[in-house]
């Protein structure tokens, strides 16, 4: 089974991370939501989550890294030192880093973004100098996922999945997906 670790930061954006954590979970994937420091979790919108666990070193062996936007959880993760080293670390093994939203950030940060192409919540796009920024829903770039924001993060989960080698169709059958958006991930 594949293994996944989805980061939880203070002032993350709580529908992304959730709704990610629920489609890998629905896909039989295992995602283990990780805080940064206390396993209760403060969102951006003042929804508390608890954590699976706190994030340790040995979280280094998951296949996926998993980061949700919120700039105040960005600022969290690009000030983590641990994670920093962590993104560095997997970045290196060519294991998967996604990030959503404005988690870009924490992304650079840690000189992921270097020779990739990428995309991000568009109003941090200024603030992003590493690799090439594309305006685009969701773009995978060898080791490296990335999406727009809150209103993408179904889209961004399957492609999770997908990338995990497990098709997401069945998946999105069961939750109806395919009726309530159109292949560009607007809503029909």
């Amino acid at each position: 089974m594949k293994k996944t670790v989805l980061i939880l930061p203070d002032g993350c954006e709580e529908g992304e991370a959730l709704t990610i954590a629920d489609v890998l979970r629905r896909a039989e994937i295992d995602c283990k939501m990780c805080a940064l420091e206390n396993r209760e979790v403060t969102g951006a919108w003042g929804n508390v989550i608890k954590a699976d666990r706190v994030l340790s070193r040995a979280d280094e062996a998951a296949d996926m890294i998993i980061l949700p936007g919120g700039y105040k959880g960005a600022e969290n993760m690009c000030a983590d030192r641990q994670l920093q080293e962590m993104l560095q670390q997997m970045n290196r093994e060519g294991k998967i880093i996604a990030a959503i939203c404005a988690a870009p950030l924490a992304l650079e940060k840690a000189g992921v973004l270097k020779g990739h192409c990428y995309t991000s919540y568009p109003g941090i796009r200024d603030r992003l100098t590493d690799g090439t920024w594309r305006d685009e829903l969701v773009v995978s770039d060898g080791n490296l996922i990335t999406s727009q924001g809150p209103a993408l993060a179904w889209r961004f989960a399957y492609a999770l999945v997908q990338a995990l080698g497990t098709d997401p169709e069945a998946v999105k059958q069961r939750m109806v997906y395919d009726k309530a958006f159109d292949e560009k991930g607007e809503q029909a």
